[in-house]
């Protein structure tokens, strides 16, 4: 020997095990915004990486984080079946509110067209305030030369000429000038 002293033997760290680590991530993820997408399988890695850890005999470490994981997806879980559940009552009035709202901006629209349409054959056939008109006569003026239709479902009267188009569904009305 020449004086020096051998290095110490070399042992092998424990590793960190990644699954735990994605665990705690997707609990965490779960408590935030993704809930039972991430909830679920925040629990799942969280309980193999928990598994592997103990039968890994000292090689992984990790299981607070596994542990952790476990923890918040369990929780994202329990939040999830009362978050979404609120969510949903909130979200599907107001759909719901949405889609009639659109429904009768359309058929207004509708309206709007079938009396610039009833003005222009009043102009140019000569006809005067309370005159009948001939709807198919009218529809040619229209985009399409046919008759609208309104989206809920409701029926069109063109009425006669000065007078506003109706429609038979209620709130589907031309607003006064």
């Amino acid at each position: 020997m020449n004086g020096t002293t051998p290095p110490p033997p070399v042992t092998n760290q424990p590793k960190n095990c990644g699954l735990a680590i994605w665990s705690l991530v997707l609990g965490i993820l779960s408590l935030t915004c993704f809930y039972i997408l991430t909830a679920v399988p925040a629990v799942i890695c969280g309980h193999i990486a928990w598994s592997r850890i103990k039968r890994s005999a000292g090689q992984l470490t990790g299981e607070g984080l596994a542990l952790g994981g476990m923890i918040t997806g369990y929780v994202g879980i329990a939040l999830s079946l009362f978050v979404l559940p609120l969510l949903l009552a909130i979200a599907i009035p107001n759909f719901v509110r949405a889609r009639d709202t659109a429904q009768r901006n359309a058929c207004i629209n509708n309206l709007r067209q079938i009396d610039g349409a009833k003005h222009g054959w009043a102009l140019e056939n000569n006809k005067q305030p309370g005159d009948p008109v001939d709807e198919s006569a009218i529809n040619q003026y229209l985009n399409h030369g046919a008759r609208p239709v309104c989206p809920a479902g409701g029926i069109y009267t063109y009425g006669t000429v000065g007078e506003d188009p109706i429609c038979s569904m209620p709130n589907h009305r031309l607003p006064a000038p």
